[in-house]
């Protein structure tokens, strides 16, 4: 591995991320990126993407990939992010990180993605039918950072790994090419509450739009009713929350919960174990259940309203595309110059 020592890096502080388009957006993506970005586009410029690319190193039905995207641009919009501070595209609108992508697969070492452990958990005992994409996935991770020079990215914990790969790449890439300071190594966002939101049905697995189970997570676009009703049948112990904070250690599925209303309504565990310490789950999960259907009224309504739009949603990706691309074009012509490709700028 690379010297992590940070290079000195002295461009603007950005912010970027992506959410694939593949599958419904959920509770845990509103909490754990969502509500972070609102708050990050007023400190910073943000680049968020709807991770088009990233989606096919699995087969998707393309009139479902393209209807998600746009359901995904809707979700950032009615959730509060502002067209005019964060730019909003699709990431195979802007052809610089595929571009970038294929510079850094050749800075990239072998033995480095061999370590990551997405791929080995995706692909499973099949791993010579899986997708060449799958395996590099990482790779172009990395190029969409570095072609905007983001300085932070908002991650889980399973993604981690795969942002020190970036920093790698890019300490790596500055090294071989007589460039210190040319990208930087981008730090981590995953302070906060609600950075990891867990399964309704197993408190150890988290909220994920792949698992078969609809039970299992609360959708965004999902009626009072429905979500009343998937609080309700959410897995618990047979034991009454405790008085205490510490008493959720061990209790998964109870932490689970207390910690979505908790950041549902801006309050510590803590706070929410005053107040519902010593009650029983038939009191809490009807509390529970309406704060989240009360939350999410306003923003399925709007997400509706502009997936009827389409055309209001593709303006918003076609701008939030060309102010992105204006970006990383400038970062991709300044790499190709590096390595030395003809005819340089351009």
């Amino acid at each position: 591995m690379t010297d992590q020592t940070p290079a000195p890096y002295s461009g603007p502080t950005r912010m970027l991320s992506g959410v694939q388009p593949s599958g419904a957006l959920h509770l845990g993506n509103y909490l754990g990126a969502i509500v972070k970005f609102v708050k990050l586009q007023e400190e910073m410029p943000c680049f968020l993407f709807v991770a088009d690319l990233h989606a096919i190193t699995v087969w998707q039905d393309p009139a479902e990939l393209a209807k998600q995207t746009r359901e995904i641009a809707a979700a950032y919009l009615a959730s509060g992010l502002d067209p005019k501070k964060a730019a909003i595209f699709p990431q195979s609108a802007v052809r610089a990180h595929a571009e970038l992508a294929w510079i850094l697969n050749c800075v990239a070492r072998l033995g480095w993605l061999d370590r990551m452990t997405q791929f080995k958990e995706k692909s499973g005992k099949h791993k010579e039918r899986a997708s060449v994409g799958l395996y590099t996935y990482p790779v172009l991770q990395a190029a969409d950072i570095l072609a905007y020079k983001a300085t932070h990215v908002p991650v889980g914990e399973d993604q981690k790994q795969h942002l020190e790969l970036t920093r790698d790449i890019a300490a790596k890439f500055n090294n071989d090419f007589g460039a210190q300071g040319f990208f930087p190594l981008p730090e981590p966002l995953i302070q906060g509450p609600g950075a990891r939101v867990m399964s309704l049905r197993d408190g150890t697995a988290k909220m994920s739009k792949s698992d078969p189970s609809d039970q299992s997570r609360i959708n965004l676009l999902d009626d009072a009713d429905t979500i009343l009703q998937k609080v309700k049948r959410a897995r618990t112990d047979p034991e009454p929350l405790p008085e205490t904070v510490e008493g959720l250690t061990g209790r998964a599925e109870a932490d689970n919960l207390v910690g979505i209303y908790a950041a549902l309504a801006g309050i510590t565990k803590a706070e929410v174990i005053a107040q519902f310490g010593g009650q029983g789950f038939g009191s809490f999960k009807p509390a529970l259940g309406e704060l989240v259907a009360e939350r999410f009224a306003p923003v399925a309504s709007e997400m509706r309203r502009l997936m009827g739009d389409p055309a209001e949603v593709d303006r918003v990706l076609k701008d939030g595309a060309e102010r992105a691309a204006a970006v990383a074009e400038k970062t991709l012509a300044e790499t190709k110059e590096l390595v030395g490709f003809w005819p340089g700028r351009g």
